[in-house]
């Protein structure tokens, strides 16, 4: 990785996580919890980018969430922008942009993703480190595994260089056929929402594609309380500012994009059924995690953070146990927590005040 601690990872860490719930919670989101071994995931990102060989992190998070954060950063020294108000991805890395010298590499990350070959990860980086400081967008495509519909795609145009492309398209999620098409086309990509660009580049392409956003992230960050480590934006400006993610405000309007497709392990454990395909299994094929007794059963997903949960004679469930909360549903159905959610909130059950 590079010689000189010239990037400075740039961690976003204002997701809810809702779809792992009854885990992951608006108190303690799913980047603040430990899903595969080695540290809660946030850990294990600020882990990919060592001090030894990077800047000084910069973390953007909810200002619910700071003394969190903080726990997970092991006595690193970290910066924090304290986000009043969730405004999507591209005005959280606008807040990170405006914060540094222009011609500063970000390396932006989510926080709640798993990378299991961190040396190919740091390799791709390394590949795309000249461009990105020659004012080029660089996002960093997942190698597919499979017609995977759940994710968004990235179409590679012309070669820029060694492993690296003009992203010529980037493509919502497909259905199951489109999907299988672009598998077998080989030239397109999962979008991981990772990427590497100067600060000076991010700025300019927001003044040229998102103006109203990039002006309202400049009031915030000028009318901003600062403690130490910690900047608050101005809550009333930063609300002002148009909500939207920066794969549309910016990466899919931008002239000099490229992609660096890379096979590094990646998943974002989007989830349940995704974690069960992730870790290891018994001869039954069931992932138990804590305190679990699985007796004549099959192909289960069973964790519990709470409670003794013990299960017999059922194959293909997903069950999950909190300290307050027991959620049951079919392995492949995972998506239904979505649903799960809405109607205990709409229900105003105490157990979404947590």
């Amino acid at each position: 990785m590079p010689n000189t601690p010239a990037i400075i990872p740039v961690i976003l860490s204002g997701g809810s996580g809702t779809r792992l719930w009854p885990l992951s919670t608006a108190a303690r989101p799913k980047q603040f919890l430990e899903f595969v071994p080695g540290g809660t995931m946030l850990a294990q990102t600020l882990a990919r980018a060592p001090a030894d060989s990077f800047g000084e992190p910069l973390v953007i998070c909810n200002a619910a969430h700071a003394e969190l954060v903080l726990s997970q950063c092991a006595g690193r020294a970290v910066n924090l922008i304290l986000e009043p108000s969730a405004r999507n991805t591209a005005p959280a890395i606008a807040l990170a942009a405006l914060s540094l010298p222009p011609e500063a590499l970000m390396l932006v990350m989510p926080s709640d993703h798993v990378i299991a070959d961190v040396g190919a990860f740091h390799r791709a980086i390394a590949s795309a480190q000249e461009l990105a400081q020659d004012g080029w967008l660089v996002t960093f495509g997942i190698t597919p595994t499979g017609p995977e519909t759940g994710y968004g795609y990235i179409r590679s145009g012309e070669e820029l260089g060694s492993g690296l492309w003009r992203a010529e398209q980037f493509v919502e999620k497909p259905d199951a056929a489109t999907a299988q098409t672009y598998l077998d086309e080989g030239c397109y990509n999962w979008n991981a929402g990772i990427f590497l660009f100067n600060a000076g580049a991010y700025i300019e392409a927001l003044s040229k594609h998102a103006p109203e956003m990039l002006e309202a992230s400049r009031r915030s960050l000028a009318a901003a309380r600062r403690e130490g480590a910690s900047v608050h934006p101005e809550a009333e400006a930063f609300a002002a500012c148009p909500s939207d993610s920066v794969d549309y405000a910016v990466m899919e309007k931008a002239e000099r994009v490229a992609v660096v497709p890379v096979d590094m392990g990646w998943s974002d454990i989007g989830s349940w059924d995704a974690l069960h395909d992730l870790l290891p299994k018994d001869d039954a094929g069931n992932v138990l995690v804590g305190d679990v007794t699985a007796l004549g059963s099959s192909g289960c997903l069973v964790r519990t953070d709470g409670p003794a949960v013990a299960v017999t004679g059922v194959d293909n469930l997903i069950v999950i146990a909190s300290a307050d909360a027991v959620m049951i549903l079919p392995r492949g159905q995972s998506q239904d927590v979505k649903t799960i959610v809405e109607a205990l909130k709409a229900a105003k059950h105490p157990v979404m005040k947590r």
